[in-house]
């Protein structure tokens, strides 16, 4: 594994924010972990914040990843979803940051077209291909794992193709 490129996928969310560890031999991707931080509405905002800070920081400690690949906020009409949504992200960010890693930004339907072919396949549809092209034994879950993990997967297919003389990549 040591000659392995580790790459953490983020799924942002406030109340489920799902991670995946990838870990890239040549152009081959292999998944070795995935999980979902989950907080409750009952929580304050700032300690929902801050778990989901505290738990990326744990994976990233864990597994060493050296570059992160996480989904853009997607603004579907509903305000107050986006901005939690963003506010997931930027723990994520903060995470990164603290731990030097490479920071890769994807539209969910980059990550979609990446993975499945399609930018606008459903959940169903990543699930199926990000276990189809890591070789996993069951469909990831939960959906913000798969996802997160599909986030992973593209940015090991595309990051070739990226300049990385910039630390920070929006694609």
């Amino acid at each position: 594994m040591s000659n392995d490129l580790i790459i953490l996928g983020v799924d942002p969310g406030l109340a489920n924010c799902g991670w995946g560890i990838v870990a890239l031999t040549g152009t081959k991707p292999r998944a070795l972990a995935y999980g979902c931080i989950t907080t409750t509405a009952k929580t304050a905002e700032p300690e929902r914040l801050a778990a989901i800070y505290d738990g990326l920081v744990a994976v990233i400690g864990t597994y060493r990843p050296l570059e992160l690949s996480i989904e853009t906020v997607y603004h579907k009409g509903n305000t107050k979803s986006s901005i939690a949504t963003a506010q997931a992200r930027g723990a994520a960010l903060v995470a990164a940051q603290t731990r030097q890693l490479l920071v890769a930004e994807y539209a969910p339907a980059a990550i979609k077209k990446a993975v499945v072919g399609n930018g606008s396949a459903d959940k169903a549809q990543v699930q199926f291909m990000v276990k189809a092209v890591l070789g996993l034994d069951e469909l990831p879950s939960p959906d913000h794992a798969a996802d997160a993990l599909a986030a992973a997967v593209c940015h090991a297919h595309l990051r070739k193709s990226r300049s990385h003389e910039k630390e920070y990549i929006i694609a």
